[in-house]
């Protein structure tokens, strides 16, 4: 029914990926400044007094949840806004919803997920 995308992703990027999420249709999204890193373990900062390591590097998480047919086009739009080709460009996970409900109006599942002019309202209209 539903998947939570949950991406890791570099601070430089976030603007661009923002708007590749906001072009096909991605308008409900919760952001986090967090602080990690991954394979590489973090950066070496050379000084003139030497050299010292930072291991935690600023990131974004973006955390989507949305109807399973949407998963691959806005994980796909993610890997793409996000990518640089160096390392430290990022992760995505994907994970199933159970049930999504939305507190104002009591809307579960697909109906809780649904905005005007969404991805899924576009896909309507075409």
């Amino acid at each position: 029914m539903t998947k939570k995308i949950e991406a890791f992703i570099r601070e430089e990027k976030f603007e661009d990926v923002k708007q590749a999420l906001y072009d096909i249709g991605i308008v409900g999204m919760n952001v986090i400044e967090v602080h990690g890193h991954g394979r590489q373990g973090g950066i070496t900062m050379a000084w003139r007094t030497g050299t010292y390591k930072v291991d935690l590097l600023p990131r974004y998480q973006l955390n989507i949840v949305l109807s399973d047919h949407n998963v691959e086009k806005a994980v796909e739009t993610i890997r793409k806004a996000a990518h640089t080709g160096q390392v430290g460009d990022g992760v995505i996970f994907i994970y199933p919803v159970e049930d999504v409900i939305r507190i104002r109006t009591n809307e579960r599942g697909r109906e809780a997920l649904t905005y005007e002019g969404d991805i899924d309202t576009r896909a309507k209209k075409k």
